[in-house]
């Protein structure tokens, strides 16, 4: 069976002014996402899922889900506010979803076979899908304890030059699997050189560069959709009632693994990631792409490289 990927591609881009994810980087016109899918089909992904909001389905749908329909099974599903466990309600002044774990638990009567999970504004490389799809293709999917996998990338190859970032700090156990994820926002370095961000309690802290973080590039089989829901109804339990509260995919597999329910293998990439948080960003990834085609990676244009999952 082959590994489904899940695009988080809900976000309208606050930060960066539009739909980002719609935003041409290659030569000719190719998205971020063209190029996502691309790799994900030759390293032998066989489904794609966009997790997308209702608003704007037609336009993505057109604009960009369509260009692949020819290649590999292309399904949607749909990121709503209201979309919660039973017994809970949307609290008054909430406009907001709850994150990207939210965001994947809108998949959850779609996906049967292991998966992975992208964003959809990230360049993640050939190498990372090549990973990813390894790991799902000899997974365990034996539930008592789950197997999980993350590909992990060095924080000082994320940061950007234009503003703050949010990430996912991972530390290793002494066999080399992930150990716990702590989610960092407004990440950047200061003026005395220092990497430092804000944790979850609100403190500001030094982080060190070098540490492997998570960019949303997750492999789960299809009984991560069981355990999320146990999470997430603990979430809006204790959480709900905050106005900007958001539930993360990397806070809900630390929980799973502290609680001793899944183990979480971290894969290291060759890949080089880069992603669009601002508008100046866009320049440093359009160049990117173009060094990578230089070097053979990618073609020069995506539309006349045809590949089959």
């Amino acid at each position: 069976m082959k590994p489904t990927l899940l695009v988080l591609a809900a976000g309208m881009g606050s930060r960066y002014g539009g739909l980002k994810q719609m935003d041409p980087m290659g030569p000719n016109g190719e998205t971020v996402l063209d190029y996502s899918v691309y790799d994900a089909i030759r390293a032998g992904f066989g489904r794609v899922i966009f997790i997308i909001r209702e608003d704007f389905a037609e336009a993505f749908k057109q604009g960009v889900g369509g260009r692949f329909a020819d290649m590999i099974q292309v399904d949607y599903a749909f990121q709503k506010l209201d979309d919660l466990p039973e017994g809970f309600e949307v609290p008054e002044g909430r406009a907001k979803p709850w994150g990207t774990a939210h965001a994947v638990r809108a998949a959850r009567d779609l996906v049967k076979e292991p998966f992975a999970v992208i964003n959809a504004d990230d360049f993640y490389g050939r190498d990372a899908y090549v990973r990813a799809a390894e790991f799902l293709g000899n997974a365990n999917t034996e539930c008592e304890k789950a197997h999980y996998a993350m590909v992990g990338y060095p924080l000082i190859n994320t940061l950007s030059d234009h503003g703050d970032v949010n990430r996912g700090i991972c530390t290793r156990d002494e066999v080399g699997l992930l150990h716990s994820v702590e989610e960092y926002v407004k990440i950047e370095r200061e003026a005395d050189g220092m990497v430092r961000g804000n944790s979850l309690d609100g403190s500001r802290r030094e982080v060190c560069e070098k540490s492997p973080v998570s960019m949303n590039f997750w492999a789960f089989t299809a009984c991560f959709m069981g355990q999320l829901e146990n999470e997430f109804s603990h979430f809006i339990r204790e959480f709900g009632h905050m106005e900007k509260s958001e539930c993360y995919i990397p806070t809900v597999v630390d929980a799973l693994i502290r609680a001793g329910h899944a183990d979480c293998s971290l894969l290291d990439t060759t890949s080089h990631w880069f992603g669009v948080t601002y508008p100046d960003d866009k320049p440093h990834v359009v160049a990117s792409i173009r060094a990578l085609i230089a070097a053979g990676d990618y073609p020069a244009d995506l539309s006349q490289a045809v590949v089959h999952a």
